[in-house]
This record gives structure tokens, C-alpha cells and sequence, in this order.
């Protein structure tokens, strides 16, 4: 069955101008757009500006080089008509032509600096301020000091026309980036809508939803973040359904023996003779559902801050002897040899002696009620090296049926192993492992489980020597 894939169109939301992305991502565009317009044109119309002077300053020097050609041989001779002709046409295109016989010009207006340049044979490119007025100057000297200085004033508005020539490239480039912004910001929002709807359809309990992973690299790593996420959920509440299924199945066993208990003496279908009997097993029906309750109770309370602890510097060796005088003489009701494994000297750490002999409890149940007669259940205790501030360790090994490498991966799983092995051979509640896995983390230990020597299941709990920082999660 195909998952259903998001869309792009997210849940309506109203939401004011520049608080959502796209808006922000515009306005941001649109500001860059037209600092990117402003600063073109501080640098574009400068350049415009020169080009154009550039431009016309070798138009004068064109003219006035073929001025000089004309003239060379014509000046030592006087004004001649030939002179008047060319002045006149250069003074039609907006030129003043100032003619120089001998280092003398023929009238007024030139500086003298510049007059006696030309005479002294140098060409002169410059712009120059003529009767009061700038203007671009070419002079090209002849020989016997003789020249052609050409003069003609800067262009008036030059700046105001180049603007009128940039200003509409200008507005396309705005107008482009506005459309470039919002393009780039909707495709930019897309995916995270689509991340957000997928986020509030988890919210609501669908766990099918799948985000399709799409490039750039930031939005497929969300996209598959959630993803993960959704399978996780999906994953975790199956899990919590199958626990829930083993623990009301627990509770049922126990509830329906006293239930059918009851209901007989209350019909007198049991006499006097056998209401001891009865009262035994109610009795011992009611301590495995009080168990069973004990457990889930301190489970929830495990994950809770203020879940009480009392640490304290232990010698495990004396933990393992007080635990002995109890489990020997249990194992040894059912044929079950007991050992015993502790050095000579003290095996300290720090832990809280009541909730590690009620994690050490458990284990030995748990083992208890799977060895079968003869097989050997082991309660060890030695340091975790050679240094004492290394801890101390503790293990319960027997002689069971033990565990496949499969079952290890999961033998503190909340009633994986009970649903595992429900019918196949005899199990608990599904709870003591995930209750003594927690307690030991919290005591600032760890518990693996694992392969024993006898040839079934091993439990190994590593403890601390020293206090160790409060834990507030199992």
C-alpha cells in the first residue's frame, strides 16, 4: 500500500505583511535589487558621463589635426579666404578656431599659458575654462611657432541626458529582481510548508505521512528528519500497543483465577474442607497482580525526576551473601543448585543497596523460573578492575535456555521478549528487565545481557565507585 505524499499548498493562515517567509524574502530581494540599481548607477553614470566627454574630446582632436593639415603652409601667408571658409564651417559645428602666427593668436580669449605652449611646438589635449566658460581645447602646434587651437564648450545636461538613457535598463533590473525575489522566496516557503503540514498531520495522529525529499541539501535533510521521525512514532506506538496487549493479557490471568475462585465459594461449589486451599491461591494470585501493578508503577515513576533514590558506598559481597540466605533456600525448593562467586576483600561502590537488590531480585526470578531442575542459577559480585575507584560488578548467570543473539538486542525492551517467547516457554510479566535496566541507569551504572558459561543467559551490572551526577531520565 502507497503512503500518501504531501502537496505543496499548505493549511490557510492569515498572517500580516513581512512575517512570513515569502514576504521577508521579497522585501530582502527587493532591497538588494535596489541597492544593486543605485550602486550601477553612482558607478555606471560617471562612467557614461567620461565616455561621452572622451568621445567628444577625439572628435576635437580629429578635427583640429585635420585644422593643422589645412593651414600649415597657409599661416605665413595672412588671412586668407581659404581661412575664413574653414573657420566659419568649424564655427558652424559649435567650434572657436584661434589661429597662432608666430607665437602670437589672431584674438582674445585663450590663456596665455596655453598660447605659449602651442608656440613653443607642443600639441595641447585638455579641457580649459575659455572667456569663462569650460570647454574642450585641441591644440596643435606648426612650425615657426605657428598653430590651430580648436575650443569647443562642454556639453551642457550631459549628466541629466545620460540618466534619461540609463533610468528605464535600471527599472528592468528592479523590476527583475522583484520577480527573481518572489519566485525564489515561494520556492523557498514551499518546503517548509510542506514540512509544517506534515509536522501537524503527525500532530494529529497520521502516521503514514512521508515528506518527499528534494534538493538543496538543507530541505531533504528536514524532509528525511521527519520522515525518520514518522517511522519512529509509527514504530513506538506499535510497540506500545503489543505492551499493552501482553500487560492487560498479565492482568487478565490473575484476575480471571480469583474471579472463578470467588464465584465458587460464593456458590458453595467449594466446601470447608477446601476453602484453605482456595484462600492459598487467591492469595498468591493477588501477590502476582500486586507484583505486576508494583511494576508498572515504578516503570512510569522511573521516568520521573523526583523518582527516590537513596545512594550510599555498598560492598557488594555483603549484598550478594544477604541476597544468598534468600535465593538459596527458593532454588533449592525447586532443584535448583545456588552458587555463590565473591572475593575475599570488599567490592565497593556507590548505589543504593534497596533498588540494586531490587534489581538483583528480578534478575534471579527471571532466572528461577526458566532453568529447569538441576541447572545451575550463579550470583557473583567483583570488581570492575584492578584500580577499587573502577566500581564493582555484579552478575546473575544460569543454566536456561539463554537467549539467541537477536533476543539480546532487545532483552530491555518493554515486553519484547514476553512477546517473543508467550507460549513457547514460560515468561513474566515483560517488565522486570525494562524495570532493572532503568533503575541501573539511574543508579549511574550499566547492565548488559549476554551469554553465560553454564549455558544460559548472563546479566552483568557495572556499578560506580564514586557519587555520580543525578539522573533524571531512565
Amino acid at each position: 500500500m502507497a503512503l500518501p505524499v504531501l502537496g505543496a499548498n499548505p493549511p490557510a493562515r492569515r498572517s500580516r505583511f513581512g512575517r512570513t517567509l515569502t514576504a521577508r524574502a521579497v522585501l530582502v530581494t527587493c532591497a538588494v535589487a535596489l541597492v544593486s540599481v543605485l550602486v550601477t548607477a553612482v558607478v555606471a553614470v560617471p562612467l557614461a558621463v567620461r565616455g561621452a566627454e572622451r568621445r567628444d574630446q577625439e572628435a576635437l582632436a580629429a578635427q583640429a589635426r585635420l585644422a593643422a593639415e589645412v593651414l600649415r603652409t597657409r599661416l605665413d601667408r595672412g588671412r586668407t579666404a581659404d581661412e575664413e571658409r574653414l573657420i566659419q564651417q568649424l564655427r558652424n559645428q559649435g567650434i572657436d578656431a584661434y589661429l597662432i602666427r608666430r607665437g602670437v593668436v589672431d584674438r582674445s580669449g585663450l590663456p596665455p599659458k596655453l598660447v605659449q605652449r602651442v608656440a613653443q611646438g607642443r600639441n595641447v589635449s585638455a579641457r580649459r575654462p575659455i572667456d569663462g566658460r569650460r570647454a574642450l581645447v585641441e591644440g596643435r602646434a606648426l612650425p615657426g611657432g605657428n598653430g590651430v587651437v580648436l575650443a569647443r564648450a562642454s556639453a551642457t545636461g550631459l549628466w541629466r541626458r545620460v540618466l534619461l538613457s540609463l533610468w528605464l535598463p535600471l527599472l528592468a533590473g528592479l523590476a527583475a529582481g522583484v520577480v527573481a525575489g518572489l519566485l525564489l522566496a515561494r520556492r523557498l516557503a514551499r518546503p517548509i510548508r510542506t514540512a509544517a503540514t506534515a509536522a501537524a498531520r503527525l500532530r494529529a495522529g497520521d502516521r503514514a505521512v512521508r515528506v518527499p525529499v528534494e534538493p538543496p541539501d538543507e530541505v531533504a535533510d528536514l524532509a528525511e528528519a521527519l520522515n525518520g521521525l514518522a517511522a519512529a512514532l509509527s514504530t513506538s506506538e506499535g510497540r506500545q500497543r503489543e505492551f499493552l496487549l501482553s500487560v492487560s493479557h498479565e492482568l487478565r490471568t490473575p484476575l480471571t483465577a480469583i474471579r472463578g475462585y470467588a464465584e465458587a465459594l460464593a456458590d458453595g461449589v467449594i466446601g470447608p474442607e477446601g476453602t484453605a486451599d482456595t484462600g492459598r491461591t487467591v492469595l498468591a494470585e493477588a501477590e502476582h497482580l500486586d507484583r505486576l501493578i508494583g511494576d508498572l508503577l515504578a516503570l512510569a515513576r522511573l521516568e520521573a525526576a523526583d523518582f527516590p533514590l537513596e545512594p550510599a558506598p555498598v560492598d557488594l559481597g555483603r549484598l550478594v551473601a544477604d541476597a544468598a540466605r534468600t535465593w538459596s533456600d527458593r532454588c533449592a525448593a525447586v532443584g535448583v543448585p545456588f552458587r555463590v562467586e565473591v572475593p575475599d576483600a570488599p567490592v565497593p561502590a556507590y548505589t543504593d543497596p534497596g533498588r540494586i537488590r531490587q534489581v538483583v531480585d528480578g534478575l534471579l526470578e527471571n532466572a528461577l523460573r526458566v532453568v529447569p531442575p538441576g541447572a545451575t542459577v550463579v550470583l557473583a559480585a567483583r570488581p570492575a578492575g584492578p584500580d577499587p575507584a573502577a566500581g564493582g560488578v555484579l552478575e546473575v548467570r544460569d543454566g536456561g535456555p539463554g537467549f539467541t543473539d537477536d533476543d539480546l538486542a532487545v532483552a530491555f525492551e518493554r515486553g519484547a521478549l514476553h512477546q517473543r517467547y508467550r507460549g513457547v516457554r514460560k515468561v513474566g510479566s515483560g517488565l522486570g528487565l525494562a524495570l532493572a535496566a532503568g533503575l541501573v541507569r539511574r543508579l549511574g551504572g550499566e547492565i548488559v545481557a549476554g551469554h553465560a558459561p553454564e549455558g544460559g543467559a548472563a546479566f552483568t551490572v557495572r556499578l560506580p565507585a564514586d557519587p555520580y551526577p543525578t539522573r533524571t531520565s531512565a
